[in-house]
């Protein structure tokens, strides 16, 4: 397995799914990790299972406060913020144009875009002053190939890597570097939220959340002068 000894990531979303495995993952290869959702009760039975290496701070990312407090949480307990990876999303099954209000619409972008925004600019200031620093964003699939997941989710899962792209040649100066992941289909508690259940058989053949971990891991592994903008991962019996 890779190596992460030394290094303090943030993972956003480690409550479930992708980020749970994430999370894990990190603190598997020798990261400090902290945690970082909604849930706090689940960030709480996660940080326990994974011991002294793992620190709970619930945290809604669209508050710009709660975000800055996170950055600062992680600083206060390690000392400094190598990785930062944002690996949260949500979707509705109500996403089709005709039924889409501008209540959903705002939700979709803040959890999926804006907290990704708001724990960017946290995390900024402490790697530059570091010289040294990556962030993770998972995306979707969807950006490389349209679906019918909804225009708010397509719309923030395509923002996401405008703000990838513009954090990297903005900071890449200062030692930051970016990625954007895009995983196809992904057996996640997402899927259950789906207008029409996904058939079994296409299930099957569905990535799974550690497959997502893994990649995020191998990113996160690279040396420094390594620079990944994008990595696609999709399930190869659905390609």
């Amino acid at each position: 397995m890779a190596d992460l000894t030394g290094k303090v990531a943030i993972v956003v979303g480690a409550s479930s799914g992708m980020g749970e495995a994430t999370a894990k993952t990190y603190v598997e290869a020798g990261a400090k990790v902290v945690l970082a959702a909604r849930s706090g009760d689940k960030l709480e039975a996660l940080a326990e299972e994974l011991g002294e290496n793992a620190l709970a701070c619930a945290t809604d990312a669209r508050d710009k406060a709660a975000a800055a407090a996170l950055v600062q949480r992680a600083v206060a307990a390690y000392g400094r913020v190598d990785i930062l990876a944002y690996v949260t999303g949500t979707n509705i099954p109500d996403r089709a144009l005709k039924v889409l209000t501008e209540e959903t619409w705002e939700m979709m972008l803040g959890t999926n875009l804006t907290g990704a925004f708001h724990c960017t600019q946290a995390a900024l200031p402490v790697m530059r002053e570091q010289g040294s620093g990556l962030i993770i964003y998972v995306s979707s699939g969807c950006v490389q190939q349209p679906d019918v997941s909804g225009v708010s989710y397509q719309a923030s899962k395509h923002g996401m890597v405008g703000l990838a792209h513009g954090t990297f040649q903005e900071e890449k100066e200062n030692g930051v570097r970016t990625c954007v992941i895009f995983p196809g289909l992904t057996d996640t508690p997402l899927v259950l939220k789906r207008p029409v259940p996904t058939p079994p058989e296409v299930m099957a053949q569905a990535l799974m959340p550690q497959d997502v971990a893994d990649a995020c891991l191998f990113v996160a592994a690279l040396p420094a002068r390594a620079y990944v903008p994008e990595l696609v991962l999709l399930p190869a019996g659905l390609s």
